[in-house]
C-alpha cells in the first residue's frame, strides 16, 4: 500500500534518487555544517533530497554506509590524513565543502610562518599539540566536486544536491562577482573607498558580501582567468596599501598558486 510515508519523491514527475550522504569536518570552525542547518524555511525539502547517515552537528546516530562524503575543514595532522582517506575510500563522490576544504582557508596563514615550532609555542605555551602545515583537501586524496565560500551558500548547496539527485550536470559559475554585483544594483565598493576582491573572485554568492556594502575578500577563490596583476594596479591606484591587498588576497588561500 502506497502512502505518504513511502512514496517516491519526484521533481516535475521524474523519480528522484536519494543518495546516502555523510557530513565530516576537519580543521575548521564548523560554520559551513552549521549553514545547512540554519534555514529551517528549506531544511525539509533538502533533506527529503537525501538520506543523511553521518552528521554530527544533527544527529547521534552514525554510520559509514554512505556514497557521498561532504567533507568541511583543512588537513593539519597526521590522524586528519588518515582519517580522511578512509572517508575517500568509502565514498563514492567526495565533495570539499567550503574554503577551508578547499584551499586551506583562514587556518593557511600559519603557513606564512616556516617555523612551526615557534607558532605553537606562541600560541599554545608550554602545551603541546601537534599541528603541521595547513593542506586543502585536494592535497590529500582526490577530491570530486568543490563547493566554494566562506560559509558556503546553503542555497548553492541545495541546488548542487538536486542536480545529484537528477543526474544533472553541475556548472559552477566561471565569471566574477563584479556580475552578480551590478546585477544586483550595488554601488560600486571602490568608489566608497572600500577594498574589494569582487573583480576576480569566482562568484555563485549572488555579491553576499558587497549586497552589504563589504568588500569580497575571495574566499570562493579566483574566477576563470582572473587577472591579479591588474588588480594591484587597480587597488593602489584607488589608494590602498600592498599590505592592505595582500591581506584580502592570502586571507582564505584560494590566490596563493596565481597572485
Amino acid at each position: 500500500m502506497k502512502t505518504k510515508e513511502n512514496e517516491a519523491k519526484t521533481y516535475l514527475g521524474v523519480p528522484l534518487y536519494r543518495p546516502r550522504v555523510a557530513f565530516f569536518e576537519f580543521s575548521s570552525c564548523e560554520g559551513c555544517q552549521l549553514q545547512i542547518l540554519n534555514n529551517e524555511a528549506t531544511l525539509l525539502d533538502f533533506l527529503s533530497l537525501v538520506e543523511v547517515v553521518n552528521f554530527r552537528e544533527a544527529m547521534t546516530e552514525k554510520s559509514n554506509d554512505y556514497e557521498i562524503a561532504f567533507v568541511e575543514g583543512s588537513i593539519t595532522r597526521s590522524d586528519e590524513v588518515k582519517r580522511l582517506k578512509q572517508i575517500r575510500k568509502n565514498a563514492k563522490i567526495l565533495v570539499a565543502l567550503g574554503s577551508c576544504a578547499c584551499f586551506g582557508g583562514v587556518n593557511q596563514l600559519k603557513n606564512r610562518f616556516k617555523n612551526l615550532d615557534w607558532v605553537k609555542k606562541r600560541v599554545y605555551g608550554k602545551h603541546p599539540i601537534e599541528s603541521d602545515m595547513v593542506r586543502a583537501v585536494e592535497d590529500v586524496v582526490p577530491v570530486d566536486l568543490r563547493i566554494y565560500g566562506c560559509p558556503i551558500k546553503k542555497e548553492e548547496v541545495e541546488k548542487i544536491v538536486l542536480h545529484v539527485a537528477l543526474g544533472k550536470s553541475i556548472n559552477i559559475p566561471k565569471y566574477p562577482v563584479c556580475m552578480e554585483c551590478k546585477a544586483n544594483e550595488n554601488i560600486c565598493l571602490f568608489d566608497l573607498g572600500e577594498p574589494c576582491l569582487g573583480p576576480i573572485t569566482r562568484a555563485g554568492c549572488d555579491s553576499w558580501c558587497p549586497n552589504e556594502r563589504a568588500g569580497c575578500w575571495g574566499c570562493r577563490g579566483p574566477a576563470e582567468d582572473a587577472n591579479v596583476k591588474q588588480m594591484k594596479k587597480i587597488m593602489k591606484e584607488k589608494g590602498f596599501s600592498e599590505q592592505t591587498i595582500m591581506e584580502r588576497l592570502d586571507c582564505f588561500g584560494g590566490f596563493q598558486k596565481i597572485k
